[in-house]
């Protein structure tokens, strides 16, 4: 299944909502979460969380994984936090509307 386009942004805000990750650690989660359903590649992911990142939603440090490697970790700043909350509201918005108009036809 392939993302519709904008709802990259609100998962990967959603995923940092539980807490501090890297960016493979972000792409699993969406795997794990979706049931399999919804792979995000790098060539995705990695432009996301700098447009993220940019916009003061997310803000990144060098960590070390479980593996022993060092990688950049992403954590939602408090304007990101805050914006999960608008995203969760503009998909609710979003369904409803979708549903209407699939329930009429």
């Amino acid at each position: 299944m392939e993302l519709m386009q904008g709802t990259l942004d609100m998962l990967i805000l959603r995923v940092l909502s539980s807490g501090k990750r890297h960016g493979y650690d972000i792409s699993k989660r969406i795997l794990i979460l979706s049931k399999s359903s919804l792979k995000v590649g790098h060539g995705s992911m990695y432009p996301a969380l700098h447009r993220l990142e940019k916009k003061g939603f997310v803000k990144s440090s060098l960590g070390e994984t479980d593996k022993g490697r060092e990688a950049k970790f992403y954590q939602l700043t408090r304007h990101g936090r805050a914006q999960v909350e608008v995203e969760k509201q503009r998909w609710k918005d979003f369904v409803s509307v979708i549903d209407s108009i699939m329930d009429e036809v």
